[in-house]
């Protein structure tokens, strides 16, 4: 079975602008650039591309593909379903592994475990480490089916449209689901990137860990071990679906 690899990003962030392309720790590795790198060292997709927009201020996301040796493809802005089916028409794949480019302290054995479990169950449509999440919001790995996909994109609406998967998981109709979860749980942490908080904790992350990979385990323990680190975002909420 061949998975294809998304990763959307762009530069138009409501909260926190220009985020994916901003250089995360002393290697000159934009976060972007850390997101493809956890990606490549999973070797779980057969394919990887970022999907970003057609505008104009998209076009430095497109140079710095060219400079990580990572395909790109651009389309609509909010339709982010849209976008991702077009860029799928372009490549062979019975599945999609979708990522986002504000994440860029993803695991690599969390990815390519969810690749393995995906590719051994027969029939399924969607999988997510989110089904219900235990690990911290920022390291999530779902993959979804080609097919559920495609009826995603005929019948999906509203804000379906920017989440690209909520409409699986939401309407899943005869689409069979599989949550994976992840002990110790720690789903009350947060590394993603989406406000200026959110980098500082990164940043201390990085600077603490290294230019590397860190396992979940790892990055887990040491954000026990560092209250005032993990208390600097801790007051950030998450936007609804709805809201996006």
């Amino acid at each position: 079975m061949r998975i294809v690899g998304i990763i959307q990003a762009r530069m138009g962030s409501t909260r926190l602008p220009g985020k994916v392309l901003r250089q995360l720790g002393d290697g000159g590795r934009s976060v972007l650039g850390w997101v493809v790198r956890a990606v490549r060292e999973s070797e779980a997709v057969d394919d990887l591309v970022v999907a970003t927009t057609t505008e104009e201020v998209d076009d430095v996301v497109v140079a710095e593909c060219c400079r990580l040796g990572v395909d790109w493809h651009r389309g609509p802005v909010d339709d982010v379903l849209t976008r991702f089916m077009q860029a799928l028409e372009e490549r062979e794949g019975e599945a999609v592994m979708r990522f986002t480019a504000d994440c860029p302290l993803l695991d690599p054995q969390v990815i390519r475990e969810a690749a393995l479990v995906y590719r051994a169950v027969p029939g399924l449509g969607y999988l997510s480490t989110s089904l219900p999440r235990t690990l911290p919001r920022g390291l999530d790995v779902e993959i979804v089916s080609r097919e559920a996909l495609e009826r995603a994109d005929r019948e999906a609406t509203a804000y379906h449209r920017v989440h690209v998967t909520s409409y699986v998981y939401e309407q899943p109709g005869d689409t069979r689901l599989l949550g994976l979860a992840h002990q110790p749980v720690a789903d009350d942490l947060r590394v993603t990137l989406d406000t200026e908080d959110d980098w500082r904790l990164i940043s201390q992350v990085v600077d603490a860990l290294g230019d590397a990979c860190v396992p979940v385990g790892r990055l887990v323990s040491w954000l026990r071990d560092h209250p005032e680190v993990r208390g600097l975002n801790a007051h950030v909420k998450q936007k609804a679906l709805q809201d996006a």
